[in-house]
C-alpha cells in the first residue's frame, strides 16, 4: 500500500480528474473525499466514468475526517481552502488547487480577490528553476492557475529576450475551466459554435500570478502583463497565445534555443519542430505542455503559443506531479505525456 491521499473538493471537474489519476496511479491509496453538498452520495454518481471506485461516498468537508491521509488536495472554491487550512494539522502534507495561497503580495490580492488574504505557500510549478527543491522540502504548496501555467511555461525561459513591461497574452479555454456550477453562460446552447472574451483589461485574477511568477525570471522589478481569456466551445483545454516585444536581433532561433534549452531534461514539457503549432487535443488527458516559437520580425514581437490540458497540467495532473514531489516519489508516476485523439 502507498501512501494515503484525501481529497476535498472532490465532486468538482478538477476533483473528478484527480480521483481518475489516483485510481490508476502505482504509490498512493485513496483516502476520504470530501464534497460539503454531496456527503453521502455515491462518487459514481457524480462521476459516472470512475467505476473503478464504485462503492465508495462522499463524506462533509471535516477537517477531522480529511486529516486521516499522508497527504490532502484541496480542489475547492478560491476563499475555501484557507478556511479548511485553519482547521488542519500543521504537518499535514496539502496541495491547494484553488488561488488562497499562490500570491506573495496581500496588495495584489485585495485587488483581485473579495476575501481576506490569507498568506502565501510554496508556488509549485515544478519547471521554474529552484521550484523543484522547494516543493520537496515543502509541508504546504500552491499549485498553479490553469491559464497561469500555460503563460508562464510559455514566457518564462525568454524573458531575457524581451522587454518584460510589454507582454500580451491571449488565451482561450475550455467551459471546465469555470467549474462545474450552473450558470446560463455555460449552457450548451450559449457555448457551441461562440467564442467569447470575459474579464477585459486586466481584470482576471491571473494577471498577478503570471506577472509575479515572470518577475522571478529577472532581475528587474516590473513585470506588465495584458492578459485577455477566451471561452472556447470544447471542454477542456487552453490555447495561451503569448507575445512580448523583442530586444535587438532575437530570432526565431534564439527564442527556440531559450526554450529548447530550458526544457530539455523535462517530462511534460515539449518544444514541437519548428514550423508545427501546438493545439490543444494533442495534450486532453495528460499532463503534457506543448510549446513554439517564432520571432515577428515585422511587428517586432515574440510570439510563443503553450497547449495544455486545463483539467491536467493546469489542475489534477500538475498537483499529482507537485504531490509526487513531496512525497518521495517519481515525479512522473501516475502521469502520462501522452494525450488522448481523437
Amino acid at each position: 500500500m502507498g501512501a494515503r491521499v484525501a481529497v476535498a473538493g472532490a465532486s468538482g471537474y478538477a476533483g473528478g480528474e484527480l480521483l481518475r489519476l489516483l485510481a490508476g496511479h502505482p504509490d498512493l491509496e485513496i483516502g476520504p473525499l470530501s464534497a460539503q453538498a454531496s456527503a453521502g452520495t455515491p462518487v459514481t454518481a457524480v462521476h459516472p466514468h470512475l467505476a473503478g471506485i464504485d462503492g465508495t461516498e462522499f463524506v462533509p468537508t471535516d477537517p477531522a475526517l480529511l486529516a486521516d491521509a499522508d497527504l490532502l488536495f484541496t480542489a475547492l472554491p478560491h476563499g475555501e481552502s484557507a478556511k479548511l487550512a485553519a482547521g488542519l494539522p500543521a504537518g499535514l502534507k496539502v496541495v491547494d488547487l484553488g488561488a488562497d495561497f499562490r500570491l506573495t503580495d496581500s496588495g495584489d490580492w485585495t485587488r483581485y480577490y473579495p476575501t481576506a488574504y490569507a498568506g502565501h505557500w510554496t508556488y509549485g510549478l515544478p519547471e521554474l528553476p529552484g521550484t523543484r527543491d522547494e516543493i520537496r522540502a515543502a509541508t504546504h504548496v500552491a499549485a498553479p492557475g490553469c491559464y497561469a501555467t500555460a503563460s508562464i511555461l510559455a514566457l518564462a525561459p525568454i524573458m531575457a529576450l524581451v522587454d518584460p513591461a510589454d507582454i500580451v497574452i491571449v488565451a482561450a479555454s475550455g467551459t471546465s475551466g469555470a467549474g462545474r456550477s450552473a450558470k446560463p453562460e455555460l449552457l450548451a446552447t450559449e457555448v457551441m459554435g461562440s467564442m467569447r472574451a470575459y474579464e477585459v483589461g486586466g481584470t482576471h485574477r491571473h494577471t498577478p500570478e503570471i506577472e509575479q511568477a515572470l518577475r522571478s525570471e529577472r532581475t528587474v522589478a516590473h513585470v506588465t502583463v495584458s492578459f485577455t481569456p477566451v471561452l472556447a466551445p470544447m471542454p477542456r483545454g487552453i490555447l495561451a497565445t503569448c507575445t512580448a516585444r523583442l530586444k535587438p536581433g532575437v530570432s526565431t532561433a534564439r527564442l527556440r534555443d531559450a526554450l529548447a534549452r530550458a526544457y530539455a531534461p523535462e517530462p511534460f514539457v515539449h518544444l514541437l519542430p519548428e514550423g508545427r503549432w501546438p493545439g490543444t487535443g494533442a495534450t486532453v488527458g495528460s499532463n503534457a505542455a506543448q510549446l513554439q516559437a517564432a520571432a515577428d520580425t515585422h511587428a517586432g514581437r515574440a510570439v510563443v503559443t503553450s497547449a495544455i490540458d486545463n483539467l491536467g497540467k493546469g489542475a489534477a495532473g500538475q498537483a499529482i506531479q507537485i504531490a509526487n514531489l513531496m512525497l518521495g516519489l517519481p515525479e512522473n508516476a501516475g502521469l502520462t505525456t501522452h494525450g488522448v485523439a481523437p
